[in-house]
């Protein structure tokens, strides 16, 4: 009897990864919201909001991670629809084409949750402006970290640790980046639907996502110089 997992319909896996953004865009402007109504000092702020993303990220991967690979970002769909091109573990073109519509729903979808929750319009666009140079940078130093972690774990077969150690990732991104680390297009485009303290004006969104973009592509190039496959002797040993 063949006992190897089964990969899940693609369907059980574009809900896993809608519910799975959704989740991760409550608790990002959820927690966000909260935070702002608890305390005016906007360090506190920034650690709540950080602290509950952390907890909420590790969950989440947790959790869908067995069914999806609990991607929840298009720019990691895309690296691995990449990966996968190359010869490598991924996804394939048909599933990145549902996958990431299920995210930005899912982005959108998150958003408004977290709105109704506390009460406030379910659609107001953020008039928080992001558009200033150096916060471009921060997001393309944010998503190129999140992509060489991400796969270089992929590489040394460490995945297992990928809940514990993404989630810890984004939390210190959200304090060494300027941009606080949104690294991810479809949370970004969610997170344009609410004008509160995690919220980017819609006009900021373009250049956020294209920063995002091209830091992918400089973490696939990080991870294809620094974890490369070394040769093998005849006899097993690797190659010096």
């Amino acid at each position: 009897m063949d006992q190897r997992p089964r990969t899940p319909p693609l369907p059980a896996r574009a809900a896993a990864e809608l519910v799975g953004t959704a989740a991760l865009v409550a608790v990002v402007v959820g927690s966000g919201i909260q935070a702002t109504e608890l305390t005016g000092d906007v360090g506190l702020q920034l650690l709540a909001n950080s602290l509950a993303t952390v907890f909420g990220l590790g969950v989440l991967i947790t959790l869908f991670g067995p069914v999806s690979g609990a991607h929840f970002n298009p720019a990691v769909t895309l690296a691995e629809w990449w990966t996968a091109r190359r010869g490598g573990a991924g996804v394939t073109a048909r599933e990145a084409v549902v996958y990431i519509p299920a995210q930005i729903t899912g982005g959108v979808a998150g958003a408004i949750l977290a709105d109704a929750m506390f009460g406030r319009p379910l659609v107001q666009w953020s008039t928080h402006d992001r558009s200033a140079g150096h916060l471009l940078l921060g997001e393309f130093v944010a998503t190129a970290g999140l992509i060489l972690l991400i796969f270089g774990l992929a590489r040394t077969d460490r995945l297992r640790f990928a809940p514990v150690a993404v989630a810890s990732y984004i939390g210190a991104a959200y304090w060494f980046t300027s941009s606080t680390s949104f690294a991810n297009p479809a949370v970004t485009v969610g997170r344009a639907f609410t004008d509160t303290f995690a919220g980017i004006a819609p006009g900021s969104v373009p250049a956020f996502v294209g920063a995002q973009l091209c830091g992918a592509v400089a973490g696939l190039a990080l991870v294809a110089l620094i974890f490369t496959r070394g040769r093998q002797d005849p006899d097993g040993r690797p190659a010096a």
